[in-house]
């Protein structure tokens, strides 16, 4: 009964990549007894990364949900991908989230790392933690790398452990608030020892530091601190729990999760620390009860999967859900999850995450209510922009039909993929967030669908205009036997300003060309201008129709759009055309030690820098703005991540058309009139 009122609690184990959030994961299933022996992510045994595309990696490529129940409650872990290549898994583990346990290695030069984790858990809101993984690698104190972290955090980060030194190596710990040490065991629980004289002063020193910085937000707890009075454990515990859930303080613990080293001690801190789901439905404005939509999921046992927690309730199969706009809708079967496993269950707990079947009306992000319209003031996150974009192709024909439908799965899968055919090069786009991204989206593509593709960077869509006035005369004439074609037209062409696109202006008079005609003379300009004499598209000129003549009995609505684009065509050749390539506006996001090496690659790549500022809010971040041809932007970001130990990342959008001449330019028209 005590399971059922107090709910499953959500922790997203979160941070960079490498750190071990998955071999954490198993520490914790292990140490809980829901699985017997521990697996190893090097060894491919682990409950989480279980797909084919993350085992080939070596680390997370999705998210993976575990459950645990400990000491008479239930948790479920949302293990996310530390690589911003899939930012996007990582946005729906903390989207329905209790706590974000932030694991991190314990250099303190490898610190900058968790900055862009730790100020995205401050603007969504979200309580979180620290776990110091493989302590007995450090070589550094723990002291150091908290020093290097702070800057990072607005809220103050807590030690709730001092480590036990054993010359080089960490050996156990003083657990802060209770004033006991602790020696290390693998893989079980940590022996109790008595506290080392020579360790008494540091204890002494760091616990009331620890109390200081839980009394700047309890004027109580201070006032015994000013009079040397000694708080009760309760006053500690109930300070660490009610300051974590706000956010006030951050609690920092270590161990190691392949040693199973201060694993348990961890699980005892998120029973204390970790909000309700109560607490997080208020948090997130939800009202009522409701399934908060956190994935979809396609297996090939269970088919499609909407994969929710629940709030405010139990849930059953056949229960009633009604989506925000209104729509109705049948939960089907429920499965509770375990990695890749999904094994069925009657009934799903408050504040669990379960897969639904058969409600095929939503996506992720939804919040579907249950038996009445969800309630939900706060406003849902946008996913990540899908900043890169690779052109697709099947390699068998026979795929073309079955490649859509994929291709659509994929993006319900994940949101941070989008695809559609660009209308310029009428090439299929995929785009996401990396090059990394796209190649485990096209892993899967063949994997689970059968649908093989070559890949390639996409076309520029290169434009190209005039750079003078131009007139030219237009005739068809053809005669074949009967009704002949005839028309003739005179055009006048100028260019325009940057943006201006086309002007058609219509200057006939004396009905030189009758008006239900005229049209198809614009329609044939806008033929020619569909591929200028470059081969680009032709932008930002005006057209007037000055002359013409037309024939009582052969002139037509053909004959004149095709006089329309001969005249255009031989009018465009003689007005000098060059070439316009489409230039970005490039924002970045970089580590400060990395600035100058970035600004050089722009540099590099033809790119006309705008500015470096301080990054507001970062310590030692970088804002650099710089305006990039779109032809350079294809590898950029696998090159900031080169530079940048994989931190910096960068948004483009379209800005303007600029001239392209030279070499370039002509390597460009050359190719393009290449034959196919």
């Amino acid at each position: 009964m005590d399971k059922i009122r107090r709910g499953a609690r959500v922790i997203a184990l979160v941070g960079p990549a490498g750190a071990g959030k998955t071999s954490l994961g198993e520490a914790l299933l292990h140490a809980a007894g829901a699985v017997p022996r521990l697996g190893s992510v090097d060894a491919g045994s682990c409950v989480g990364d279980a797909s084919p595309e993350a085992r080939a990696r070596g680390g997370s490529t999705e998210l993976n949900l575990l459950r645990l129940d400990w000491m008479g409650d239930r948790y479920l872990l949302a293990d996310a991908p530390g690589s911003p290549a899939f930012a996007t898994d990582m946005e729906m583990a903390l989207s329905t989230a209790d706590l974000a346990l932030v694991v991190i290695d314990p250099d303190p030069a490898r610190a900058p790392l968790v900055e862009p984790t730790l100020r995205r858990l401050e603007a969504i809101g979200l309580p979180h933690a620290v776990f110091v993984n493989k302590i007995d690698q450090a070589r550094g104190s723990i002291q150091d790398l908290l020093a290097a972290l702070q800057p990072m955090s607005a809220a103050a980060l807590v030690a709730r452990q001092i480590p036990i030194r054993a010359g080089e190596r960490t050996a156990g710990f003083v657990d802060l608030a209770l004033e006991r040490a602790y020696h290390y065991q693998a893989n079980q629980r940590s022996q109790q020892v008595p506290l080392a004289a020579h360790l008494k002063e540091d204890e002494a020193a760091a616990r009331f530091h620890m109390l200081e910085q839980l009394a700047d937000h309890d004027d109580t707890l201070l006032e015994q601190l000013l009079s040397d009075e000694v708080p009760s454990l309760d006053t500690i515990f109930g300070d660490l729990a009610r300051e974590t859930a706000a956010g006030l303080v951050v609690p920092v613990l270590f161990g190691s999760a392949l040693n199973g080293f201060g694993i348990r001690r961890l699980l005892k801190m998120l029973r204390h620390d970790t909000p309700l789901a109560a607490q997080t439905a208020a948090r997130l404005g939800i009202d009522g009860m409701a399934a908060q939509i956190v994935k979809i999921s396609h297996g090939s046992t269970v088919g499609r999967l909407a994969i929710a927690r629940i709030f405010g309730g139990a849930l059953t199969e056949g229960a009633d859900l009604i989506g925000a706009d209104g729509e109705a809708m049948r939960a089907g079967a429920l499965f509770a999850l375990q990695g890749g496993a999904a094994t069925r269950i009657q009934r799903a707990e408050p504040g669990e995450i379960v897969g639904i079947a058969k409600v095929e009306a939503t996506r992720a992000g939804d919040l579907v209510g249950v038996a009445s319209r969800p309630v939900l003031r706060a406003t849902p996150s946008p996913w990540p922009l899908a900043n890169y974009a690779l052109a697709i192709a099947v390699r068998d024909h026979k795929d073309e039909v079955r490649l859509s439908t994929s291709l659509n799965r994929l993006v319900e899968e994940d949101p941070g993929l989008c695809w559609g055919q660009d209308e310029g090069s009428r090439e299929t786009l995929l785009h996401g967030l990396s090059d990394e991204h796209l190649a485990v989206a096209l892993d899967r593509l063949k994997r689970r669908y059968g649908v093989g593709v070559t890949a390639r960077a996409p076309a520029v869509a290169y434009k190209e205009t005039i750079r003078k006035p131009a007139s030219q005369h237009g005739r068809h004439k053809k005669q074949s036997g009967g009704h002949g074609q005839f028309g003739d037209v005179v055009i006048d062409i100028r260019p325009l300003e940057r943006g201006e696109g086309f002007r058609f202006e219509d200057r006939i008079t004396g009905g030189a060309i009758p008006r239900q005609w005229i049209p198809a003379v614009e329609q044939g300009v806008l033929d020619a201008m569909a591929k200028g004499p470059l081969g680009m598209q032709v932008v930002d000129v005006a057209v007037a129709l000055v002359d013409g003549s037309f024939h009582s009995v052969d002139s037509s609505e053909l004959a004149f759009r095709t006089a329309g684009r001969i005249a255009m065509a031989d009018a465009l050749a003689a007005a000098s055309p060059y070439l316009l390539e489409p230039i970005a506006h490039v924002a970045i996001r970089t580590p400060g030690s990395a600035t100058s090496r970035v600004t050089s690659a722009i540099a590099g790549r033809r790119g006309q820098m705008l500015g470096v500022t301080p990054l507001p809010g970062w310590s030692r971040w970088d804002s650099i703005e710089a305006l990039l041809p779109e032809a350079e932007l294809h590898d950029l970001e696998a090159e900031l991540r080169s530079l940048s130990q994989g931190m910096a990342r960068h948004d483009a959008r379209f800005d303007h058309l600029a001239q392209l001449a030279g070499k370039l330019a002509d390597g460009i028209v050359q190719q393009m009139h290449q034959p196919a």
